[in-house]
């Protein structure tokens, strides 16, 4: 198959690409700035998008927008967060809904804080939509796909969880927090987290590109998500390390506002019902032993 990305130098675009040309699939990525012969030119705030490199794929894989993490949420970094999404989005959407051949599917990046914050409900991808700016954001998100539904093509939104990978993310900083003595709970540490590692996250794009009888909403959430008090007793024991911190809400609220309630305190108890009924088999569906590989550390180290 000839796969388009976007996104494609980010955390999963540097994993799912050299996955792809390993199964020997042809990639190219779209850019608004990189150069090279496996690279095709795209502005999504422009509405600029090369369509001869777009009509001449099989599937396209979107994964570009705009970090929501680093920055407190300003009115204008929230407008941006939304906006890069639903105009990247609707851009491919309707382009290849234009096309008389080309991609038949679109892969398009999600996330579970479509669920908003749920406290204990345990959640499938048949679960209603939820409140909050993220829930907004990501409900935006996948509606700005409808064109290409609406014209026949297969449609897939993977709703990716906190992501666990070894050079990126969240995991990085913890580890480093939790070696220096200084990792904890946050808050009352009750919080469901929906976490999957790196590996199934793209394992889960990939398949969402292949299988033709793959549609609709999948969970990228490994099949055990823990508290935000099992996340952290987990990672210390993998490192060997104390978690004697504890957080209180008000700290990370005085720094980073609502950014800190919806990334930090939002309980999202997400089980990938639809994903493994597809056909879907994770490779690290515990979190320890995802950690212990991730981080280097066999089982009984420290």
């Amino acid at each position: 198959m000839h796969v388009v990305v976007t996104g494609a130098t980010g955390l999963v675009g540097s994993a799912l690409v050299p996955l792809l040309r390993r199964d020997g699939h042809a990639v190219t990525r779209l850019s608004r700035t990189a150069s090279g012969p496996d690279v095709a030119r795209w502005d999504p705030a422009a509405g600029v998008l090369d369509t001869a490199a777009l009509a001449a794929a099989d599937a396209v894989v979107h994964l570009a927008g705009r970090s929501i993490g680093a920055l407190r949420w300003t009115a204008g970094v929230k407008r941006e967060i939304r906006q890069s999404r639903m105009a990247g989005t609707r851009l491919l959407a309707e382009t290849m809904a234009g096309l008389d051949s080309g991609p038949r599917v679109l892969v398009s990046s999600s996330g579970v804080h479509y669920y908003g914050e749920r406290g204990d409900e345990l959640l499938t991808e048949a679960s209603r939509p939820g409140k909050g700016f993220l829930a907004g954001v990501c409900q935006d998100w996948e509606a700005a796909a409808e064109p290409a539904r609406a014209a026949g093509l297969r449609v897939v939104h993977v709703r990716t969880g906190v992501v666990q990978a070894q050079d990126g993310g969240a995991l990085r900083a913890q580890s480093r927090l939790f070696k220096l003595g200084l990792g904890g709970r946050l808050g009352s540490g009750r919080q469901w987290l929906s976490w999957v590692s790196l590996d199934d996250l793209v394992g889960i794009m990939r398949h969402a590109v292949v299988d033709e009888g793959v549609e609709g909403p999948l969970n990228a959430t490994a099949p055990n998500p823990v508290t935000n008090a099992e996340f952290t007793a987990t990672l210390a024991r993998v490192l060997g390390r104390p978690a004697l911190a504890h957080v209180p809400r008000f700290a990370p609220r005085l720094v980073l506002g609502e950014l800190a309630d919806e990334l930090l305190f939002t309980s999202i108890r997400a089980l990938p019902e639809a994903t493994s009924a597809s056909g879907y088999t994770f490779r690290a569906p515990e979190l320890e032993a995802a950690l212990r590989r991730l981080l280097h550390r066999p089982t009984g180290s420290g």
